[in-house]
């Protein structure tokens, strides 16, 4: 049998992690589910990535990049600064389970006790900022959208996401998710200063 090159089994190894992390949560993972997982020795795990802690950081790394090149090919499309704004709120609101949801609650919580994690979500978090601040200046330009406060607006809008989002995945049964998406679409209707028919979400 081949042997993989090392680039290749950290990629195996962070996949595991993450899928080992959704079922039983940060705090619960071992390496040596892990391991099992993908059938290699903890060894092995360890050998890529020297403690547990190493490992369910880059885990979370791992699925923010995913996450991130996700919207970056968002962001990128040919299309209107509305319809690339809706297509990303879309993108980061909860579906279905919610697995990538119930990572990033479950991250929060341990960042309170791991810096580490605490600065890659911050990282996480400004860059979503970031981008639909981008996505609404841009609209401002074009006269798609009146917002006066583009960096607010968006602040405003992700923190309302967020909660909503804690409600739909912690919550359950508390809140549907067209209930959520409607408030959404009104709250970034009125933020944008447009008919909530042209941001509707649901």
């Amino acid at each position: 049998m081949a042997r993989k090159r090392p680039e290749a089994r950290r990629e195996e190894i962070l996949t595991a992690a993450v899928a080992e992390v959704l079922e039983r949560g940060l705090a619960n993972v071992r390496v040596a589910d892990v391991a099992a997982r993908l059938d290699v020795s903890q060894a092995l795990v360890f050998y890529h990535f020297e403690t547990k802690e190493r490992l369910v950081v880059e885990a979370v790394a791992h699925a923010a990049q995913q996450d991130l090149a996700q919207l970056t090919a968002v962001t990128a499309r040919a299309a209107s600064a509305r319809e690339r704004l809706r297509a990303a709120l879309r993108l980061y609101a909860p579906s279905g389970t919610a697995p990538g949801w119930t990572l990033w609650i479950d991250g929060w919580a341990a960042s309170l006790r791991m810096p580490e994690l605490r600065r890659i979500l911050r990282e996480i978090d400004t860059r979503w900022r970031e981008e639909i601040t981008g996505l609404i200046a841009e609209g401002v330009r074009a006269r798609e959208f009146r917002c006066d406060d583009p960096e607010g607006a968006a602040a405003r809008i992700m923190a309302f996401l967020d909660g909503l989002s804690v409600q739909l995945v912690a919550r359950q049964r508390s809140l549907t998710k067209k209930q959520a998406m409607a408030w959404l679409s009104g709250l970034v209707a009125a933020e944008l200063g447009v008919p909530v028919e042209q941001m509707a979400l649901a």
